[in-house]
């Protein structure tokens, strides 16, 4: 969980520097791109979370 929130306060920092200041375009998309990572991963968490059966 720690993992997924570095990732995410990392994508809005580069979101708003990206925003905030002329002609950063790439970094902005690079804030896009990482968020969107981070979203996925904690997709896949979730998802191989719930696939584990109990030892019951």
């Amino acid at each position: 969980m720690v993992f997924f929130l570095v990732l995410l306060i990392c994508a809005i920092a580069l979101i708003v520097v990206g925003a905030a200041v002329d002609g950063m375009l790439y970094v902005l998309s690079t804030g896009v791109l990482l968020l969107i990572a981070a979203v996925l991963y904690l997709l896949v968490r979730s998802v191989s979370r719930s696939r584990r059966r109990p030892a019951h």
